[in-house]
């Protein structure tokens, strides 16, 4: 093992002892806080007290009566990891300026001064070195019970938040989509238009790929159908009826019928294997091209409509999912009624 890599472990291995005595001090001092205000409390007072009145009174003559000396000891131990930490942070230069690190970490400054409105900041020192020690591997909070709790409804407050972002997203594009005449033509000349051609080729390629499969596929299908279409117009011929009458006229008659059978399948065959050519490609090209403007909606509010339509069924959609997930816990009923008709509303405007 190299000499660098022993130095950086040896001074994560330190970083880890004293982050792990910091969680120990934070949380002995918040647990004492929380002792402390309860204690200040008048019912819990007498309450404990007449509970276990010698520990009460040991805790108020030792303790309580002598709580801010208490404090102010923790506040020193904190001081020093914030005068630690900074020294690190510029010798190390984790940060661009060397007054970076007050800032940055504010929370650790604001939670020395022992004020019962910045002692609560402790809590959130208590966090980082959580984080910390979970960055060096020491510890694993994702296998906490706590951490999976608070992860659950944490991962249920973004599902929430973002259902309602897209909602509101969905309702301000319909209003816009009703009250901007100018959005479908924007769609049409600003992103179909522009991407004609690859439209066109598209389309043709899509229909010789369905034209040669559904051949391939069907074409056994396709020949029975045609040789018993052939076969019953034979049949009700008034000419071959005729020459059915004749000497050999049915062997004649049924060679006569095999063979336009043969021959239409033949052509049928042949015509599918000349869609694979580049001339089908370049004639289907021109149909698409000549039926592309045309396929365009000439009116934008028929396009404008069914974009309003197509926006409301994912708006319910999402209303839906969320209801069926947490009922009426997050969403307000309000929101759950079915919209007005898109249609009636365009006609209201």
């Amino acid at each position: 093992m190299t000499e660098p890599v022993q130095t950086t472990r040896r001074r994560e291995g330190l970083h880890a002892v004293w982050d792990s005595l910091i969680i120990i001090l934070v949380c002995a001092n918040l647990g004492l806080l929380l002792f402390d205000s309860l204690f200040s409390i008048g019912p819990i007072n007498r309450a404990f007290e007449a509970a276990v009145p010698s520990m009460h009174h040991a805790y108020a003559e030792a303790i309580h009566a002598h709580f801010q000396l208490i404090d102010l000891a923790f506040v020193a131990f904190f001081l020093l990891d914030v005068l630690i930490g900074w020294s690190l942070a510029v010798a190390e230069r984790c940060h661009a300026k060397w007054w970076y690190y007050p800032f940055v970490h504010w929370y650790d400054v604001l939670g020395c001064i022992p004020l019962s409105g910045f002692r609560l900041l402790r809590a959130l020192r208590l966090i980082t070195l959580l984080v910390r020690l979970q960055r060096l591997g020491l510890i694993n909070i994702r296998h906490w019970r706590l951490y999976g709790f608070l992860n659950h409804y944490y991962q249920r407050l973004m599902e929430d938040i973002s259902d309602r972002v897209m909602i509101k997203i969905f309702a301000e594009l319909q209003d816009e989509l009703r009250t901007q005449s100018d959005f479908s033509s924007g769609v049409i000349d600003d992103v179909i238009r522009p991407r004609k051609q690859q439209l066109v080729d598209a389309t043709a390629k899509r229909v010789q790929r369905m034209l040669d499969e559904s051949y391939t596929q069907n074409r056994v299908t396709l020949e029975r159908y045609v040789s018993e279409l052939i076969s019953n117009a034979v049949a009700k011929n008034e000419d071959i009826k005729a020459l059915k009458r004749l000497p050999m006229g049915d062997r004649l008659a049924r060679s006569l019928d095999n063979t336009l059978s043969d021959i239409v399948n033949r052509l049928i065959h042949e015509a599918v294997i000349g869609m694979r050519s580049r001339d089908f490609r370049a004639l289907a090209s021109r149909i698409a091209d000549r039926s592309f403007d045309e396929s365009l909606p000439q009116d934008s509010t028929d396009l404008d409509q069914v974009l309003v339509e197509i926006l409301e069924v994912f708006k319910q959609k999402v209303l839906a999912r969320r209801a069926a997930e947490l009922g009426d816990l997050l969403i307000p009923a309000p929101l759950l009624e079915p919209a007005s008709p898109p249609s009636k509303a365009r006609r209201e405007n």
